[in-house]
């Protein structure tokens, strides 16, 4: 049904007009108080929960940053049978993002790109929202994506991821910190380890305890991805969140004829083309630190059988984002149904 739907109507509509209305849909089953009549048809039926940064997950599998941005439908979002939602990127400044269009679609290859440039409305509004969110249940595990606020230099990032720290971490189950997103100038510099380490640890130092992990980008060398995960070590941090978008758009196999992507412009790729190289630095990481810390594999994960394929080489938790446009409503319950026969088989064997 929600193919025909999806031919009929989302694909000849404006991508981010269509975000829109499936937001609303989620706004709708929260406001109607429904998340938890809906949970009980979405959530997994077996026991295949993940005990990490302190939090019991119900299910392996949750929604990675940029779908909710400020925090508004994290129980609709529940209640579809997410295990944790990340919401953000919120930034310690409002903004607006970048100029419309800034989202587009790549139909054939079942991706996205954008260039949204962590339009919200703040940390502090949303920090407010979420505290409201303690008390309900059943509640996801909620993640909180931090970035850099556009107006602030880059060299004055560590005052700005500061004061984002400082007012969501009390209401976050853990902090992400993204350094990797294409679409904020200078951001992707944050990845340099002399950048890189100063920031993460001001973080962690304004974090209340609350555990924090760094997000990076899948164009950064093996040698890059290693010694930031060596790095991750060595600071004490929580886990490593394994890709962000990709501003390459050569050797990812495209369907889409290559002028046509091109004449999208600049952004960040999304999608199932990225699901090779995001299980390979997936693949990286998890040789080079301990089973004890966190890894959260994204990128072009589809299927139950992608989740447990990341699973398998070694992430924690797993997230989506792209397939979720393509796949509708239903799709985490095909997720966690899968899961329930792929994992209860692997236990037994």
């Amino acid at each position: 049904m929600y193919r025909i739907i999806f031919n009929l109507v989302f694909k000849r509509m404006d991508p981010e007009r269509a975000h829109h209305l499936a937001y609303v849909f989620i706004q709708v089953i929260q406001a109607l108080g429904l998340s938890r009549l809906v949970h009980d048809f979405t959530r997994p039926r077996t026991d295949i929960t993940v005990h990490t940064l302190g939090r019991t997950f119900e299910t392996p599998f949750g929604l990675a940053a940029g779908f909710d941005k400020d925090g508004k439908i994290v129980m609709g979002l529940g209640g579809l049978g997410f295990g944790h939602v990340e919401v953000g990127t919120l930034t310690a400044i409002a903004q607006p993002g970048n100029p419309k269009p800034r989202l587009f679609r790549l139909i054939a290859d079942r991706a996205l790109i954008n260039r949204m440039g962590f339009n919200n409305h703040g940390a502090a509004e949303a920090a407010t929202r979420l505290r409201h969110l303690e008390r309900l249940r059943p509640r996801p595990v909620l993640g909180v994506n931090i970035g850099k606020s556009r107006v602030v230099e880059v060299d004055d990032a560590l005052h700005d991821y500061r004061e984002s720290a400082s007012v969501l971490a009390p209401v976050a189950d853990y902090l992400a910190v993204n350094v990797s997103s294409p679409n904020t100038p200078g951001l992707r510099g944050l990845q340099e380890i002399d950048k890189l380490a100063p920031l993460l640890e001001t973080v962690r130092r304004h974090s209340a305890g609350t555990p924090v992990l760094v997000k990076i980008a899948p164009d950064l060398s093996d040698d890059e991805v290693v010694r930031i995960a060596e790095m991750a070590v060595e600071l004490g941090l929580d886990g490593i969140i394994a890709t962000n978008t990709t501003i390459a758009r050569e050797g990812l196999g495209l369907k889409t004829d290559a002028s046509a992507v091109a004449a999208l412009g600049a952004g960040g790729l999304s999608g199932a083309p990225l699901a090779p190289r995001s299980l390979e630095v997936l693949k990286l990481i998890r040789e080079h630190v301990p089973a004890s810390l966190c890894v959260i594999s994204v990128g072009g994960v589809r299927t139950a059988a992608d989740v447990a394929e990341r699973l398998a080489a070694g992430a924690t938790l797993v997230q989506g984002y792209s397939e979720f446009i393509y796949s509708g409503p239903l799709w985490v319950r095909s997720i966690n149904r899968g899961l329930d026969r792929l994992l209860h088989k692997q236990r037994a064997l």
